[in-house]
């Protein structure tokens, strides 16, 4: 099913505005069959956060901004889905064009300035599929006029608690001005300060809700010092290691398109979000998993990045360029590392190259 609907939709939604092609894709999967998924190899079970992830590969957020499709996400194979991001208020984003392919890089631009239906809309169908098993993350995000976006993340946190199998607090946007300055050591400090405190106000009735930072690739050292010692002081779950980068490679082969504002993913992102997830990872000394993101498009890939000190991985912008199929095939290639290795689990191999990577050259971009 997956292969036939890659051989329809790949070529179609390439031929279309990237906008209206991820539309029209979020429609298309509404129409899917509910076909049972099928099992996944018990190798390649994680758990993580105090939760069990059938397999570790996740779809990240940007793709089901409004909560429409998480459902036949993990029927087509995925370990998790995360949502959104989500804002209180519904708000319409940056204008139109922002999003831009880099066919030649294999890459997307994007400076949606998180669009989409607010927490009104985004709740009703999350309670509507509550009975459905599945782990459906909620990201989390400030209205770009807000008075008090720390307050936004509060009220964000209690309303979703019963819904959210855990939560993202995305401060790491370049799309909504001044978000990443939430990122700086005392205001990060007082932002999950208040964020676990909701939680844990909620989680009588909410039940748990682990709570998740997702930081930009384009800290400095220093600041990741600073990043990780909040997180690991104020007892975040985990962190989600990278979002896009404002960065622009010289080796880009788009470089026209590249002069477009926004934020960079896909597969010019890879060497610099591992890199982050092996910094992240020596630096967090086991008190929390990580979430892998950037620029993972093989098997290969998505095994490095684990090695680097992901527990997880999430995909989104190679599969606009690979297709679904993607899934099974980083699956089909990690169980068999697995059993190539003599490994009974994944979490074997978690930071087995962290130390390497980060002693060397750093990944220009």
């Amino acid at each position: 099913m997956i292969r036939a609907f890659d051989a329809v939709s790949l070529p179609l939604l390439r031929w279309l505005d990237p906008e209206d092609a991820h539309r029209l894709a979020v429609q298309g999967l509404k129409l899917l069959p509910p076909a049972r998924p099928r099992a996944d190899d018990p190798k390649l079970a994680v758990r993580a956060f105090g939760l069990n992830f059938p397999n570790p590969i996740g779809m990240a957020a940007g793709f089901d901004k409004n909560g429409e499709v998480p459902d036949a996400l993990l029927r087509l194979g995925f370990g998790f889905v995360e949502i959104g991001t989500v804002t209180p208020k519904p708000q319409g984003g940056n204008p139109r064009p922002r999003i831009f392919r880099l066919e030649r890089d294999e890459a997307v631009i994007n400076r949606l300035g998180f669009n989409g239906d607010g927490a009104e809309s985004v709740l009703r169908r999350l309670a509507a599929r509550a009975h459905f098993c599945g782990i459906v993350g909620v990201n989390v995000g400030a209205n770009k006029d807000s008075a008090d976006r720390n307050d936004d993340y509060v009220k964000l946190i209690e309303t979703f608690a019963p819904v959210a199998s855990y939560f993202t607090v995305n401060v790491s946007s370049p799309n909504t001005p001044g978000l990443r300055s939430l990122q700086q050591a005392s205001a990060l400090d007082d932002l999950l300060a208040r964020v676990i405190d909701a939680r844990e106000r909620v989680r009588k009735n909410a039940g748990d809700s682990p709570i998740l930072l997702k930081v930009a690739p384009d800290l400095s050292l220093a600041e990741l010092d600073d990043v990780v010692h909040i997180a690991r002081s104020r007892r975040a779950d985990g962190m989600i290691v990278t979002n896009t980068t404002l960065g622009r490679p010289s080796t880009l082969r788009e470089q026209h398109r590249a002069k477009e504002t926004g934020g960079l993913s896909g597969r010019p992102l890879y060497r610099l979000s591992t890199r982050m997830v092996a910094e992240t990872y020596v630096r967090a000394e086991g008190a929390f998993p990580l979430i892998g993101v950037g620029g993972i498009d093989s098997g290969g890939g998505a095994l490095t990045k684990i090695r680097a000190g992901a527990s997880l991985i999430q995909l989104y912008s190679a599969l606009i360029y690979k297709g679904l199929g993607l899934v099974d095939e980083i699956k089909r290639d990690l169980s068999s590392t697995l059993l190539r290795t003599g490994r009974d689990q994944l979490s074997e191999i978690v930071g087995a190259d962290a130390a390497t990577i980060t002693a060397e050259d750093w990944p220009v971009i």
